[in-house]
């Protein structure tokens, strides 16, 4: 289920680093939490939907990982996604 085009902007204006920043790490993070949390509502009403399950799982191990990297690379950065988004507890 694809993000509509006024959330993609939304996320693009809040976390890219310029007005054309479509692909840096922090809006890919900040665009598979979106969608990990639609998918987190959508396995709330439908529980034996597993190819969605199955499809959330994967955007988690992939965010994990860019978040992974992005506290190697740049820490200040790293928390301040965290904390935007709310993540880590």
């Amino acid at each position: 289920m694809p993000l509509a085009q006024q959330a993609k902007k939304e996320i693009f204006e809040s976390h890219g680093t310029h007005e054309s920043d479509v692909g840096s790490t922090p809006v890919q993070v900040a665009m598979m939490t979106r969608r990990i949390a639609d998918l987190t509502e959508h396995l709330k009403t439908h529980k034996h939907d597993f190819a969605s399950r199955r499809g959330m799982f994967k955007l988690v191990s992939r965010r994990r990982a860019l978040l992974r990297y992005l506290r190697g690379r740049n820490p200040q950065q790293y928390r301040e996604l965290v904390n935007s988004l709310g993540l880590r507890g």
